[in-house]
């Protein structure tokens, strides 16, 4: 008996062959599933599409389309049992990366037809539920100015691109960075807080070898202070997540948390999954196994910590309190 399903799909994602790629995603997933096609508007977001598929009783939800498309759909299913099948069709296709989901319409699609659905994080950002990762600063002010029209031209080339203009206004910040046992001062031109995260996301890779179903948040604090500094940094955080080692520059620093608050003085601009969603403070919990995701990997190992050399570094531990009856 075929299962049910709902595929949210974004016709304006990835290439123009929009209707061929439909066509192929029917054909392969028709031998299981009883698809329910909705497609995604400027109007009627993936999110909303979801949200009304989740009330209807359909056993898996499908999002193909790009990270956008695949991080709203799977804000829809936080904190469900219902499974999240992933097609990607985008320019960065960081989420699928991230999960180890394959980039090619057929093999993602025998990603979900092979049906090994795993429990991963996620995360509550300032009161939304967030897939992968949040980043102020520097990441933010990259996503904000790569235009739509240069990711359809370049792919994910725009935001290099866009990067390297604005390295030439790099300006550190004061940042607070509070977790349940430590409060730290310092200054910084980025930093990421990251559920999951793959190697191209350059500006999560302090600890690298990021874990989607460990509990923990990964942060990421980047205080490089010249242009060429930051550039070796970048080039530094690029080959240390492809190899999965952790960072070990002086302008780097990590920790791994189950939740953080940051401020910044002055306020800083918040990308939370690639969209723009106001300034700082941001405050970040885990939660744990709050997603249901068919996926094919396995994790990876886990990391530790590192502050040491920071510029500017204050950490002020927080004494623990017990409490008896």
């Amino acid at each position: 008996m075929h299962r049910k399903a709902c595929l949210i799909f974004n016709p304006v994602a990835g290439s123009n062959n929009s209707e061929q790629d439909l066509e192929r995603i029917k054909e392969l997933l028709s031998s299981q599933f009883e698809l329910d096609i909705q497609f995604t508007t400027e109007e009627i977001s993936a999110d909303k599409l979801a949200e009304e598929a989740v009330k209807k009783d359909f056993e898996i939800i499908i999002a193909a389309g790009g990270d956008g498309t695949l991080s709203e759909t799977a804000r829809a299913l936080g904190e469900t049992t219902i499974p999240l099948g992933v097609i990607p069709r985008g320019t960065a296709n960081a989420f699928a990366s991230a999960l180890g989901i394959p980039d090619t319409l057929d093999e993602a699609c025998q990603t979900i037809l092979s049906g090994k659905t795993r429990r991963i994080d996620i995360g509550r950002c300032n009161g939304k539920l967030m897939t992968l990762l949040a980043g102020i600063g520097f990441e933010a002010e990259t996503i904000e100015n790569a235009s739509r029209e240069a990711k359809q031209r370049w792919g994910a080339l725009a935001y290099l691109v866009s990067g390297i203009q604005q390295l030439r206004e790099l300006e550190l910040f004061e940042a607070e960075i509070e977790t349940d046992d430590k409060i730290i001062r310092v200054s910084a031109g980025a930093l990421t807080v990251a559920n999951a995260a793959p190697p191209t996301s350059i500006l999560a890779q302090g600890p690298a070898g990021i874990l989607y179903d460990d509990g923990l948040l990964d942060v990421t604090i980047i205080s490089s202070n010249t242009w060429s500094a930051a550039i070796a940094a970048s080039y530094h955080l690029f080959q240390t997540g492809l190899r999965g080692d952790a960072a070990q520059r002086d302008d780097i620093g990590y920790l791994r948390t189950k939740r953080v608050k940051i401020t910044t003085n002055p306020p800083q601009k918040i990308v939370l999954d690639g969209e723009m969603i106001g300034n700082t403070p941001l405050e970040v919990e885990c939660i744990p196994g709050g997603l249901s995701v068919i996926v094919p990997m396995l994790p990876a190992e886990k990391i530790s910590e590192k502050l040491e050399g920071l510029p500017d570094l204050e950490i002020e531990e927080k004494s623990s309190t017990i409490t008896r009856d």
